[in-house]
């Protein structure tokens, strides 16, 4: 029995403005009941790609194809309204002169009249089924943004785009609403593809993450292979801060402060660069400033110099200048550890936690 084609599907598109790819070759695809993240800096060319697909910009090569039918390419390009995708945008876009139950069944055939237990039932799944007549200027932000999702999904589109949808929410209301529309829009088994430019968001929200740069996708996974893989130095540093310990590769080998690190694939003499979260950085406590110990089992330990130490909450971060070059390197701690500045400490790194990259 041959496969079911993908919900949406983007076969090598590009988009060209004055002779520079914005997009350059992007292919991707998602399937029912999938959340596709496109994660990237500002003008890496994710909003671009989305509008393509919502056929409200159209690429200079590729195709875009829904359900295994063409929707755009070289010959063809059908308008967005005929293609059964939902938008979900930033701007809310409520009608203020409608109810919320106009502005939910705007678009439907029969109206509000016609489709009220839908758009019961739909307005009751985020808990505002009691606000059906209320106006959008008598709710809050984050009840408007339920609103405009329901709206979104009252045509039962097969697939929804959203393009950084929570950005206008505060913190308090951001991980609530996430957490409700992911819930509502898997009911309805959607292919979902979202944009936005917090790994955060991505990690929470993502069944797969293709993260972009410079209008092209440079990894693409699971947001646990993204994050524990990273294709480069900067895919891992666009996740979370980073330390970076450079050395040299010689025969397989980099000999370091911290210890001999295998390099496999770095030819002798190349310049390599390890690189450790600062969650990974180990602060030896039982040291005591002793000296280094060959024998642990995270290498040789390194002394440093606290430079400040902040509480963030549920962590400490603590900043040291390190003895051996002077380069600064950050360590997260559970709980409150706050030592003075100008205290010696000895740090380890996790080597089950390194990653090796070409300087």
């Amino acid at each position: 029995m041959p496969r079911a084609a993908p919900r949406l599907e983007i076969d090598t598109i590009t988009r060209r403005f004055d002779g520079r790819d914005v997009v350059g070759g992007v292919s991707l695809s998602v399937e029912p009941g999938q959340v596709t993240c496109l994660l990237g800096p500002s003008g890496c060319g994710k909003s671009t790609t989305l509008r393509i697909v919502a056929g409200v910009d159209r690429q200079t090569t590729g195709k875009v194809l829904v359900e295994g039918k063409c929707v755009s390419d070289d010959m063809s390009h059908l308008p967005p309204e005929q293609r059964g995708i939902g938008l979900m945008f930033q701007d809310f876009a409520l009608f203020p002169h409608l109810s919320v139950g106009e502005n939910v069944s705007f678009g439907l055939d029969g109206g509000l009249r016609g489709n009220r237990p839908r758009v019961r039932d739909l307005l009751d799944r985020v808990d505002l089924a009691g606000h059906i007549d209320a106006f959008p200027h008598q709710l809050s932000g984050g009840e408007q943004q339920r609103v405009a999702l329901v709206r979104a999904i009252a045509p039962k589109p097969a697939i929804m785009l959203m393009d950084e949808p929570f950005s206008g929410l505060d913190n308090r209301l951001r991980d609530d609403i996430r957490d409700r529309t992911l819930e509502v829009l898997k009911e309805e088994n959607t292919a979902v593809l979202l944009v936005t430019h917090e790994p955060d968001e991505a990690m929470r929200m993502a069944d797969e993450i293709a993260l972009m740069r410079d209008g092209r996708i440079v990894q693409q996974g699971a947001p646990y292979h993204i994050y524990n893989n990273p294709v480069d130095r900067a895919a891992a540093a666009f996740f979370s801060d980073i330390n970076i310990v450079c050395g040299v590769s010689h025969g397989a080998l980099t000999e370091t402060p911290f210890g001999q690190f295998l390099t496999p694939g770095h030819s002798d003499g190349a310049p390599v660069e390890i690189v450790i979260r600062p969650q990974h950085l180990r602060i030896d406590f039982d040291r005591e400033g002793r000296g280094p110990n060959p024998t642990s089992t995270d290498g040789v330990a390194a002394r440093g110099i606290v430079q400040r130490a902040r509480f963030m909450g549920r962590e400490s971060l603590v900043e040291f200048r390190m003895d051996h070059d002077g380069t600064t390197l950050k360590a997260t701690v559970p709980a409150v550890f706050l030592p003075k500045p100008g205290t010696p400490l000895w740090l380890t790194l996790r080597r089950d936690r390194c990653f090796v990259f070409p300087a």
